[in-house]
């Protein structure tokens, strides 16, 4: 894909992270001399690009790739090929896919990971202390005194008193642990953040004050997200733009507003209809959009889109040629032959 056909945001600052044809295929290997049979593509082709200070969305439904992207950025995965360019200290990019453990240690302190599940991301056995240090004492040259300051300083941060250091995540509420989890990632001081369902597990309620808490981080510490997450509310609440991926590929990105009120694509308009409305004199007024069929499996996909088989609009182009992603307007792409064509439904934006 050429620089003029990958999606960029609309933002004046920098970018901070360039993605570029990125593929991550996990081998099915089967019988007794454990032979590959085939791959699962749980991400096919990804481009995308994220600005200084951006938060970035990322959504779907489960098992389209999108927690493999995330982790494949932070090098969790070593990448089938493709590149993830990194811009550190400048216009210099550094491919991060290319680099070895040794070569990856100094860039595990600036791009950090906020897991799903605040209980069984932490470990039992070891104290707060210990959970938020780890990072430090792998990855930094630090004394024990300091490293003590700086998780002290780091759960002050996230909202969480400095003596808790030397309690064990059991004596916490679902809400603290992922506070604990936020504390383990910005105590590098990190500049890229990646939320993997980073508040999908708590409660409605605590669920907001993450995101408040996360929203007041980003402009303090000029942190940049990823957020990834199936819940398009959050998405809605925290995310400047939106990248919509169906079965490893993408299919839309927009900035969040536009993708909201317009979507292009017949995927993103089934995912709209699922918003919750909160004003109830409005619930009655949209049809949910029920999916058929099956999500495609990503190890023997469709031919054409992906997604033509469960599409209600599918022309006999679709099942024959994959569509490319093409800017259909300022910031906004689409991978969908019908774009221009459609009056797709978005979610309702109006407040009770």
């Amino acid at each position: 894909m050429n620089e003029q056909t990958i999606p960029k945001p609309l933002s004046t600052e920098p970018p901070l992270l360039q993605v570029r044809d990125l593929r991550m295929y996990f081998p099915i290997v089967k019988g007794i001399f454990g032979s590959v049979k085939g791959y699962v593509r749980a991400a096919d082709d990804i481009n995308f690009e994220i600005a200084r200070g951006e938060t970035l969305g990322l959504v779907g439904e489960s098992g389209c790739g999108k927690t493999t992207v995330g982790r494949t950025i932070v090098r969790a995965y070593k990448p089938t090929s493709g590149s993830i360019l990194y811009y550190a200290n400048g216009s210099q990019p550094v491919d991060l896919a290319t680099l070895d453990e040794a070569e990856l240690k100094p860039y595990r302190r600036e791009i950090r990971m906020i897991f799903q599940d605040p209980y069984s991301s932490l470990n039992p056995r070891m104290p707060v202390f210990e959970i938020v240090g780890e990072a430090l004492r792998n990855l930094e040259e630090v004394s024990r005194t300091e490293m003590e300051d700086r998780v002290r300083e780091a759960l002050v941060r996230v909202g969480l008193r400095p003596e808790y250091i030397r309690r064990y995540p059991h004596a916490f509420s679902g809400g603290e642990r992922q506070r604990i989890g936020l504390a383990r990632a910005l105590v590098t001081m990190p500049k890229l953040v990646v939320c993997d369902e980073a508040v999908s597990a708590l409660d409605v309620s605590v669920r907001a004050q993450v995101l408040n808490l996360m929203e007041s981080l980003r402009q303090d510490l000029q942190l940049t997200y990823l957020f990834v997450s199936h819940d398009l509310s959050v998405i809605r609440y925290i995310c400047d733009r939106v990248v919509v991926m169906y079965v490893g590929k993408i299919v839309e990105v927009a900035p969040v507003n536009a993708l909201f009120m317009t979507p292009k694509h017949p995927y993103t308009e089934a995912l709209m209809s699922a918003v919750p409305i909160q004003n109830p004199r409005l619930r009655d007024r949209r049809t949910r959009i029920r999916l058929e069929g099956e999500i495609a499996d990503p190890s023997n996909p469709p031919s054409g889109c992906y997604f033509h088989p469960r599409c209600r609009y599918m022309q006999p182009l679709c099942a024959e040629q994959a569509p490319h992603l093409r800017e259909i307007r300022p910031g906004h792409w689409v991978a969908c032959y019908l774009a221009d064509s459609l009056e797709l439904a978005g979610a309702s934006m109006m407040e009770a």
